[in-house]
């Protein structure tokens, strides 16, 4: 693995939560900690800096003690447009990305889709559970910038439709699928402190 190449972990929180009542569900209490704290915790023993995308409640977010970076726009234009930013502040090396609000992911799979990115030399290495991708899971070269940045400005939105243009390696975590279990209403919310017990 080349020990060159700079980790830099991001955190997606940038999204609007709409089936959350618009709380912020990095912020969320997940277990009495806030979601973003476990994937912090994830991220800072793999990434040589870890930084949060967030487009609103900023103060709470730097808090934490990393860079907060926003969009470029304040459209909310989705994962796609947190991974620009954040790769035009990391300039190079790769971006670990993962969202705010899957506390069940843990540094190992954050480190698995590291190596199967650099044992394939593949430009993205993205979470497959078996059955369908999880687009939020990436090891990615910062060097896509301007074909991500093109596809950005071209209107579309999609995280899918740009990963199939890319050389991309699906990284399988068919044997754990449970641990891409994000949370999308107070209900899964309590299941889910409740199947992982307090």
């Amino acid at each position: 693995m080349d020990t060159q190449t700079k980790v830099i972990g991001v955190i997606l929180a940038g999204g609007l939560a709409r089936r959350m009542n618009n709380q912020d569900k990095g912020l969320i209490q997940f277990k009495g900690q806030p979601m973003v704290s476990y994937a912090i915790a994830a991220m800072n023993t793999v990434a040589d800096q870890t930084i949060i995308n967030a487009n609103r409640n900023i103060p709470e977010y730097q808090a934490f003690g990393l860079p907060v970076i926003s969009d470029q726009t304040d459209s909310f234009d989705g994962p796609l447009a947190g991974v620009l930013t954040a790769m035009m502040f990391a300039e190079t090396g790769v971006l670990l990305v993962m969202p705010c609000d899957s506390p069940l992911v843990k540094a190992d799979h954050l480190r698995k889709l590291l190596s199967a990115r650099a044992e394939t030399d593949a430009d993205v290495a993205v979470a497959f559970d078996g059955e369908r991708l999880h687009p939020v899971f990436l090891a990615i070269k910062v060097s896509l910038q301007p074909s991500l940045h093109d596809y950005l400005q071209s209107g579309q939105r999609k995280m899918d439709t740009w990963l199939e243009q890319q050389k991309i390696v699906k990284t399988d975590f068919s044997a754990e699928p449970g641990i891409f279990t994000n949370i999308n209403s107070m209900t899964e919310l309590s299941a889910l402190e409740a199947q992982v017990g307090v």
